[in-house]
């Protein structure tokens, strides 16, 4: 049932794209603001329980509908209520068009519109953003705004896809609308929280996404260059991590770009961030690069996890 709600559900979002500014879910940001401002400076442990609870509360409502709703009418109002929140849990953009719209942006020499969708991949608040991460951004983006949500719903249903996206809006509320609000300055997706609260959301999305990166880890393999990821896989011990959230970004990023062959422009490129823009060479090698990345993330989707979890799902129907 799951697995047919989460084909309907993967197949219908592509048509009700005019309904994508419903699943930024604004209505939640005072409540997830009273949490952050209330846990602010509390012990950690404190903060960790708070944060727990928020999000236990924002979950319970639709725990109770699900409960209410299964085996009625023979399923069929749960099947229709999973659909409806797998729709809304994913996202809340479409990852595969806006990575096309912005290599859209940067092959029409849109350079400020591709600044702008570079700035919400990589979830940048600060003054400049730099263009040649959006590859990597993709990569992170595609655990947080589907394959982490697609494993929540098909381990725990429509309460567990709710549940991991209730985490991720807290997360990205931390990370880029509080800063943003108080005039705070901040780094990219790589920010280091600094009190109890927001290190406590990052944990616990941390641990939610951790097993699905890795799963998607391997589907980045599978659906790329596999000694390519196998060299990205063996890249990532080499680079710091501060948080959970933070190990998964570190190894999505690396298996991502080598599964897809790429060599990291900042390395290759001796300007700063302003100079590159302005480099046709730079922009054009970011837009294919971020081109890859998309098409590695649907062949991921769509040749490896549907196929894997229609098997998985056939299994258990026979046995």
């Amino acid at each position: 049932m799951n697995f047919l709600a989460l084909l309907l559900g993967l197949g219908v979002e592509r048509l009700l794209t005019h309904l994508f500014h419903l699943r930024e879910f604004h209505w939640l940001d005072p409540f997830f603001d009273w949490a952050f401002v209330t846990l602010y400076r509390t012990s950690r442990w404190f903060a960790a329980a708070g944060i727990l609870l928020v999000v236990l509360v924002a979950t319970l409502p639709l725990f109770l509908a699900a409960y209410f709703l299964e085996g009625t009418l023979a399923d069929i109002p749960y099947f229709l209520f999973a659909v409806g929140v797998l729709l809304f849990s994913l996202g809340p953009h479409d990852l595969l068009d806006e990575g096309n719209d912005f290599c859209d942006a940067i092959n029409s020499g849109d350079v400020s519109k591709a600044r702008v969708l570079a700035r919400d991949l990589l979830e940048d608040t600060g003054e400049h953003v730099d263009l040649s991460r959006v590859d990597e951004a993709i990569f992170i983006q595609a655990n947080n705004r589907i394959f982490s949500v697609v494993f929540w719903f098909v381990v725990l249903g429509p309460v567990g896809a709710w549940l991991f996206r209730v985490t991720d809006l807290m997360r990205h509320r931390s990370t880029c609308e509080l800063p943003r609000l108080s005039h705070e300055t901040t780094q990219r997706i790589t920010a280091e929280p600094i009190d109890g609260a927001s290190l406590s959301i990052f944990y616990l999305h941390g641990l939610l996404a951790w097993i699905p990166s890795r799963l998607l880890v391997l589907g980045y393999m599978l659906a790329g260059s596999f000694d390519g990821a196998l060299a990205g896989f063996r890249a990532y011990y080499a680079r710091p991590a501060v948080v959970v959230s933070y190990l998964s970004d570190d190894v999505l990023s690396c298996v991502g770009s080598g599964a897809v062959g790429e060599v990291s422009l900042v390395s290759s490129v001796n300007a700063d961030t302003n100079e590159s823009d302005n480099d046709p060479l730079f922009l054009s090698a970011a837009s294919e690069r971020a081109a890859a990345a998309v098409n590695l993330v649907r062949r991921t989707l769509w040749l490896i996890w549907c196929p894997v979890l229609a098997v998985l799902t056939l299994t258990d129907w026979i046995f």
